[in-house]
């Protein structure tokens, strides 16, 4: 057994400071009215007696719990699966341990979690959340706004186009300020169809995300916005829903190949899904990119260049989306704003925009395509 150490006090601290003990919650709790020469004072002995903030005792001065909740909508199989929320959770850590927050994970396995992750929020255990992998018909937007609790989300909301929840509560779309940072994902998905049309090849598939979500609707789009330029172009069997997973995007592909054995080549709706197709396209006998040619989206690295071959893709900054969500909730709440919690920040002049921030994607070409 090791004998504890017993913690020095606030009444500690200002004694060794010569101060009053309200002085010292002042200055530790960030708080004005102290005089400099004071405050400097209650800054030494803090250091020189080591004395460390009860965080439940600061909490009920400042009401900040210097934490924040990230929940993504997904099931823990998936979220510790896919390289994609590693990348996001990466710039997310970066950005709230930069500013001395915790960060809280939460996950949805289920409709029975939604509830849980909804009383956690409103329970006054966070300062706020960071939101992300909705689907369309999920009910987390409404319960985060009954719960009052300052949100970011990321990607684009999908709740309704007149802003409003299905279901008996409301969503966070009803307000025209909620914010969200995603990429282009429309113009991404131009950029790597006119890619390919570029090249030559004619029978151009796609192989979707899950349309339940506004990601893959967007890059859905952007495919049909150069599919519907070309002649002859518009066959639907070249579009095969799939799930943003490798196991979607080789099943997906096997349908692709019965459906339309002459396709010359995919776009693919994530990395993870152009993975899968090109185990199953080597598995046909096709050689990518000779007779199919393969473009995937996200640029996932080390998934991207370790695929066989190297895969074409479109990039967008997972780690900067994550950090700059975290980056705008931090600063709404600094500046002490109502219940969304935040405007997104152009980054030329650090002002915000109404709604949200959307980054830009490239095109980056390797030997898949």
């Amino acid at each position: 057994m090791t004998e504890a150490v017993s913690r020095p006090t606030l009444e500690a601290v200002a004694a060794r400071a010569g101060v009053s003990r309200a002085t010292v919650s002042r200055v530790v709790n960030g708080g004005d009215g102290v005089r400099e020469p004071l405050a400097e004072r209650v800054r030494q002995a803090v250091a020189e007696l080591g004395y460390v903030p009860n965080q439940a005792a600061r909490s009920l001065v400042t009401r900040r719990h210097d934490a924040v909740a990230v929940v993504i909508a997904e099931p823990e199989t998936r979220v510790f699966a896919d390289p994609f929320f590693a990348l996001q959770l990466r710039g997310i850590s970066k950005e709230l341990t930069a500013h001395d927050n915790q960060l809280v994970l939460l996950l949805t396995e289920g409709r029975a979690d939604h509830a849980r992750v909804a009383r956690y929020l409103a329970g006054g255990h966070v300062d706020g959340a960071l939101v992300f992998s909705l689907h369309l018909d999920d009910p987390l937007p409404g319960l985060i706004h009954d719960a009052g609790v300052p949100t970011v989300f990321g990607g684009r909301p999908g709740w309704g186009d007149d802003g409003h929840a299905a279901g008996p509560t409301r969503s966070p779309g009803e307000d025209p300020d909620v914010v969200y940072v995603d990429c282009d994902n429309r113009g991404g998905a131009r950029a790597a169809v006119r890619h390919l049309v570029d090249l030559g090849r004619t029978r151009i598939a796609h192989l979707t995300g899950a349309l339940d979500q506004t990601s893959a609707v967007d890059r859905l789009d952007g495919y049909r916005d150069v599919m519907g330029e070309l002649p002859g172009a518009g066959d639907p069997r070249l579009v095969v829903e799939s799930d943003f997973t490798l196991g979607g995007g080789e099943r997906a592909m096997r349908e692709l190949l019965d459906r339309c054995p002459d396709v010359d080549a995919v776009f693919a709706a994530n990395d993870l899904t152009a993975l899968g197709a090109l185990r199953v396209l080597r598995a046909s006998g096709r050689r990518v990119p000779e007779d199919v040619a393969v473009v995937g989206f996200d640029d996932m690295l080390p998934v991207a260049m370790e695929a066989d071959p190297p895969l074409t893709t479109v990039r967008q900054d997972i780690e900067e989306m994550g950090r700059l969500m975290a980056r705008l909730l931090l600063r709404g709440l600094a500046d002490g704003r109502d219940r969304t919690g935040v405007a997104a920040v152009r980054e030329d002049t650090d002002q915000p925009p109404a709604g949200g921030v959307i980054l830009p994607t490239t095109l980056i070409r390797r030997a898949s395509a």
